[in-house]
């Protein structure tokens, strides 16, 4: 087993993109580990339906009670088994999630934009249990993540893609940044 070398952090707002960067890197072979299914499955044991506002109250009150760099430190002994000398950890919400990771790996920081109305359709469309179902849960989910601090991770990403167009034209942006990181 190698130890990772590197980890590509993405950031972005719901509904930006994340998981389709996630799902390319997956076809590279990287794993990928993701911050929202720490809430997901912390709320599956405490068998809480899985509904936007359960898993939003859910993800406060475990930074609340474990520190705000919760996700990333539950997932670190993941991280630490894998075999493979890249990973993608996927949705840092916070300054503390990013510097948890500098701390223990290099760490390159992948901030994803979208404009809210192609987010929120996207959100739409994806149909997860947590997405919004209005704009009104919209633009409250959004302020919220706001209000953790992803847009200060989002200021500090190293790279910046766009995703406002077809997700062809992304997931090609997508190949030719791992490129550039893993090379």
């Amino acid at each position: 087993m190698k130890p990772v070398k590197t980890v590509i952090a993405i950031a972005g707002m719901p509904g930006s993109g994340k998981a389709v960067a996630s799902g390319v890197a997956r076809e590279r072979s990287i794993p990928v580990f993701v911050c929202g299914d720490v809430v997901r499955e912390e709320a599956s044991s405490r068998k809480l339906p899985p509904s936007p506002e359960n898993l939003g109250s859910l993800m406060l009150k475990m930074r609340e009670e474990e520190g705000p760099d919760v996700m990333v430190r539950r997932l670190l002994p993941r991280i630490g088994m894998a075999s493979s000398g890249h990973i993608v950890v996927e949705g840092l919400r916070s300054l503390d999630e990013y510097e948890s990771l500098q701390k223990r790996f290099k760490t390159r920081l992948l901030a994803i934009h979208a404009p809210p109305e192609q987010r929120f359709q996207r959100l739409l469309r994806r149909g997860r249990s947590d997405d919004p179902k209005n704009a009104t849960d919209f633009s409250r989910r959004d302020h919220r993540e706001l209000n953790l601090g992803v847009g200060s991770v989002i200021a500090l990403a190293e790279h910046l893609l766009v995703n406002d167009s077809t997700i062809e034209s992304f997931k090609l942006k997508l190949k030719r940044l791992y490129e550039e990181i893993l090379s």
